[in-house]
């Protein structure tokens, strides 16, 4: 039994099924992210909001509240969500540039020019990706956080005039 515990441990690493286990439990726990650490307080030297909508063959996909607020650590990442409402905060404790890749790295969702989080273009096909009202054809990762940009992803089809976030209010 040692013998095959001992051949089956040895097989997993060398396929790499640890790393396989790991990406499925992606969510960042507080350890640093993407240059970001997990801290105490949200930071004050940047504070500025962006929105994100996502989606799938014409069904909003959610983007989840506490984002970057990991259960397991009293802490918060420099980019992070509090409400369902896909307004992504920015509240950093020195200056930097914040791009959509890093949002999703502290989601621990993937985002790609075919998959944004469970949304997937079809077969052959790329996400529609709009940003501040005009199509975006990079690589959505890329994207940068400056304030108030507005983000929307669509996997379709349908593929339905993107909505315009306008209510930032004190934002």
């Amino acid at each position: 039994m040692k013998i095959l515990t001992t051949l089956f441990v040895g097989a997993s690493a060398a396929l790499g099924l640890s790393q396989i286990a790991n990406a499925q439990s992606a969510v960042p726990r507080g350890e640093p992210v993407a240059g970001m650490s997990c801290d105490a307080m949200e930071g004050s030297r940047i504070h500025i909001h962006q929105h994100l909508v996502i989606f799938d063959h014409g069904k909003q996909v959610a983007i989840p509240p506490n984002v970057g607020q990991p259960a397991e650590q009293r802490c918060i990442y420099w980019v992070h969500t509090h409400t369902p409402d896909g307004i992504i905060h920015i509240e950093a404790p020195q200056f930097r540039s914040f791009t959509l890749g890093d949002f999703f790295a502290v989601w621990g969702e993937p985002l790609s020019r075919t998959q944004a989080s469970s949304a997937r273009a079809a077969k052959g096909q790329a996400l529609h990706v709009w940003v501040n009202g005009n199509r975006f054809n990079g690589d959505p990762r890329t994207i940068p956080l400056a304030a108030h940009t507005d983000i929307v992803i669509e996997a379709g089809p349908p593929f339905p005039k993107p909505p315009r976030f306008t209510t930032w209010g004190t934002l």
